[in-house]
């Protein structure tokens, strides 16, 4: 099944994610949501398109593992995603310690205790379109995130029942707004 959002504005910071009839607010980048072709590294914008889920990664250590029809994998503590547009690992899963630029998929916060791969600028990365765009748990208090899409955890659960390894993310502005 595929997963629409839908932001109000090119400057929305949250928005709606539906799939399966059902509809659950989500968090969006800090800075709105951008088309892809004009997407940057570390603009804090969510790109615009339509996209595959790769795979689901999970805290084995917090949580149980999801009902979902995507390929899961546990996040070990030495698992990292490449940040650096210079580096020929840019936008890959990664084996920590690594020397460029990356994010640590074990966070001390819960936001990747539950982690949908997003297939945003992957096939191939072209340096600097964009990294780590990711479907993960929202901060307690909703507030933005870097450009990746943010659910309660508990909506979340009821989202990744309804995905495959088949199913795609559209990320679009709602009512015809233009970005």
């Amino acid at each position: 099944m595929n997963l629409l959002v839908e932001a109000s504005s090119p400057t929305a910071t949250t928005g709606t994610l539906t799939v399966g009839g059902k509809s659950y607010p989500c968090t969006l980048g800090r800075s709105g949501v951008i088309d892809a072709d004009k997407k940057t590294e570390g603009d804090g914008k969510t790109p615009l398109g339509v996209y595959p889920l790769r795979a689901l990664y999970y805290r084995a250590d917090r949580v149980e593992k999801p009902q979902t029809g995507l390929a899961a994998e546990v996040l070990a503590p030495d698992m990292g995603w490449c940040e650096d547009p210079s580096h020929p690992d840019y936008n890959k899963k990664i084996v920590l310690p690594h020397p460029a630029v990356h994010d640590h998929m074990t966070r001390a916060d819960a936001l990747y205790d539950y982690t949908v791969i997003v297939g945003h600028n992957d096939d191939p990365p072209v340096p600097g379109k964009g990294s780590a765009i990711f479907i993960h748990l929202a901060r307690p208090d909703f507030s933005p995130t870097a450009g990746c899409v943010g659910l309660k955890a508990e909506d979340m659960l009821e989202v990744l029942k309804n995905c495959n390894e088949s199913s795609t993310i559209e990320i679009r502005l709602a009512n015809g707004a233009v970005a």
